[in-house]
């Protein structure tokens, strides 16, 4: 049997590579150009098969140190940049409201 002639699909050869993306809160902005972003996921228990919301802090590059506590953020896997560093930010998809103590310094 020859399987020379086979044609092949351009698409079932050429694969795009799988980016995990994840969307989270910034729970700390405290580090230069890294960020903590928690992210949230809701699985059922195993045992009681309960539903319930599970954790994972991420620690992300931000560049421009543009994110700040309490936003949203979407960020996205990329090479390991330090110890615990493995991710980067994408896009801050929701500013977090100013607490009423930076609105009083503000119009202090």
């Amino acid at each position: 049997m020859n399987n020379d002639n086979i044609d092949v699909p351009a698409s079932a050869t050429t694969r795009k590579p799988v980016v995990k993306e994840r969307v989270g809160e910034v729970i700390s902005d405290k580090m230069d150009k890294t960020i903590v972003v928690r992210v949230a996921r809701r699985i059922a228990h195993p045992r009681y098969r309960k539903i319930i919301t599970v954790h994972k802090n991420y620690y992300a590059h931000d560049e421009k140190n543009e994110a700040r506590v309490g936003d949203i953020v979407r960020i996205r896997e990329t090479r390991p940049l330090s110890r615990l560093k493995r991710w980067q930010l994408v896009s801050i998809d929701k500013k977090a409201e100013p607490s009423s103590s930076t609105v009083q310094e503000v119009n202090l």
